[in-house]
């Protein structure tokens, strides 16, 4: 499962989805760039990998090898967004966390060779534009999803709107939140929302402790759907939203679409790929 809340959130298909399937990236050995969680196993295991296969500079590399958990690999897919490199560098995550959904088993042995066979998925993240009750603008991107959340004690009350067409003129909840299918077993899950395959091509939109209308459990919507959602008495209910690690308080306006300009790409061990992850969560007790 994706991790909890701002870390995370996108929309995501595999390469399969756009033309043919998917096929290993082969990188050199001597091209991998380690980086690790600020945690003692990973520190540790940072170590013990770079002194073994070699760990060149970040504009050197071919694929980053990220030792950690889910978030800490959300924080890396990032900052490759940040790296002049286009496209961003390919990731493949090794699981020294808690939950570990979006990396492959940890394990020291022919890495190079597990990264060599390594299958790709393609990731578009969610960006979300924001305007504060000041006017300011805020853009940020999501891997995972952008989620409202009320500020105060008072429940806010949100306006929804799909493509400029008023969907739903009032919602009184705790939030709500836009969720891709690689974030929708995460945050979204927990909320109730449905768990979306890779390639679905839809975007879940999901309420979080809907009071009114009390039976509207929220609606999946077209990947190329522009989402609206405004806040009504917003000096009263004020309202923050948060794409991954950004958070804007006292939003007055989010609008938030599937940014099919930034790809990012996750390696997964061919036994076990973020798309059978999905379609196995769907089947769990």
């Amino acid at each position: 499962m994706m991790p909890m809340h701002s870390q995370g959130g996108i929309a995501a298909i595999p390469a399969s989805a756009a033309g043919p399937a998917p096929r290993p990236v082969p990188i050199p050995e001597a091209r991998l760039r380690f980086v690790a969680a600020a945690t003692p196993e990973a520190e540790a295991a940072l170590a013990r990998l770079s002194q073994r296969y070699g760990s060149v500079p970040l504009d050197q590399a071919g694929v980053v090898v990220a030792l950690g958990g889910d978030g800490f690999l959300l924080e890396t897919l990032h900052r490759t967004l940040g790296q002049s490199t286009s496209p961003p560098l390919p990731v493949f995550g090794m699981n020294l966390g808690s939950v570990g959904f979006l990396l492959n088993k940890y394990g020291e042995d022919d890495l190079a060779g597990r990264v060599a066979k390594a299958m790709p998925v393609t990731l578009h993240p969610l960006r979300m534009v924001a305007t504060r009750t000041n006017g300011e603008r805020v853009e940020a991107l999501a891997i995972n999803e952008v989620s409202l959340l009320r500020e105060t004690r008072q429940a806010a009350k949100l306006r929804i709107l799909v493509n400029d067409v008023e969907r739903l003129p009032e919602l009184i909840c705790d939030g709500v939140l836009m969720a891709t299918p690689a974030g929708s077993t995460a945050y979204n899950f927990s909320a109730h929302g449905p768990i979306v395959p890779l390639n679905a091509g839809v975007l879940a939109l999901t309420p979080i402790s809907a009071f009114r209308p009390r039976r509207w459990r929220g609606a999946l919507l077209p990947h190329t759907a522009r989402i609206g959602i405004e806040m009504l008495e917003s000096a009263k209910r004020p309202v923050s939203a948060v794409a991954d690690h950004v958070e804007v308080r006292e939003v007055e306006r989010v609008e938030v679409t599937e940014d099919r300009q930034t790809a990012l790409t996750l390696l997964f061990d061919p036994e076990f790929t973020l798309e059978e992850r999905i379609l196995k969560e769907q089947f769990q007790p």
